[in-house]
């Protein structure tokens, strides 16, 4: 195990560093993080919350372990997004930090839309090297996701968990995503309950992908 905090992004290359010291190859990289917040708040680095978290630690992990995922035969990058990313509408990225215009669902959509155009640049940049990258929807998972800054999510919680699909059973996309043998030479895409599911207009649109990645590059440098 190796721990590491996912809303600062040193800890995030500290982790990524330790996995490579112990990991002679890596064949997974399962990017699974996320938080949902009730207000603006910040990271350590000064990002917004859901874009530093949600996004930006995914992109410094797989980057730091790029070159040992490539060096990996038939390695695979599956990362958690949501189809939540339909909450926003396409990204603005002159707010990408939500300080003009925040909104618990529309934030953390965009930070789940940033998953998928992530996902669609990291596979194109991944062309032809055996190393395959997909993300997915998990459904709606029962657990604590937004239930730590009032009382009242965590009552809604309680309520709407017994409906709610169990960790195991939110998980099941990504394990096929994984480890099923139809899916090794798939890269780029989006899946839904084990099947490739077409996500929003605006999370299909490479420039914006490009975008996003430059961009990305650009805020952690220095940092990290």
């Amino acid at each position: 195990i190796v721990r590491g905090d996912f809303a600062r992004l040193a800890e995030v290359r500290d982790a990524a560093d330790a996995i490579l010291a112990c990991c002679p190859e890596i064949h997974l990289l399962w990017n699974n993080a996320g938080i949902v917040k009730l207000r603006r708040e910040l990271t350590a680095d000064g990002f917004e919350a859901m874009f530093g978290v949600n996004h930006l630690a995914y992109f410094v992990m797989t980057c730091r372990l790029e070159a040992r995922l490539r060096a990996t035969p038939g390695a695979r990058i599956v990362s958690t997004a949501s189809e939540a990313h339909r909450f926003g509408g396409a990204l603005d990225f002159d707010d990408l930090q939500s300080e003009r215009s925040f909104g618990t669902f529309k934030t953390y959509g965009r930070s789940k839309l940033c998953n998928i155009l992530w996902t669609r640049e990291l596979a194109r940049r991944l062309d032809g090297s055996g190393v395959t990258a997909n993300c997915y929807h998990p459904g709606g998972v029962a657990t604590r996701l937004g239930q730590t800054d009032a009382s009242w999510t965590r009552l809604v919680g309680k309520l709407i968990g017994p409906f709610m699909r169990t960790p195991e059973q939110g998980a099941s996309t990504g394990v096929f995503l994984a480890t099923a043998p139809e899916v090794a030479n798939v890269s780029g895409r989006y899946f839904a309950k084990s099947r490739e599911k077409k996500p929003a207009s605006y999370a299909r649109d490479d420039a914006a992908a490009r975008r996003l990645w430059d961009v990305s590059e650009k805020l952690f440098a220095g940092l990290v």
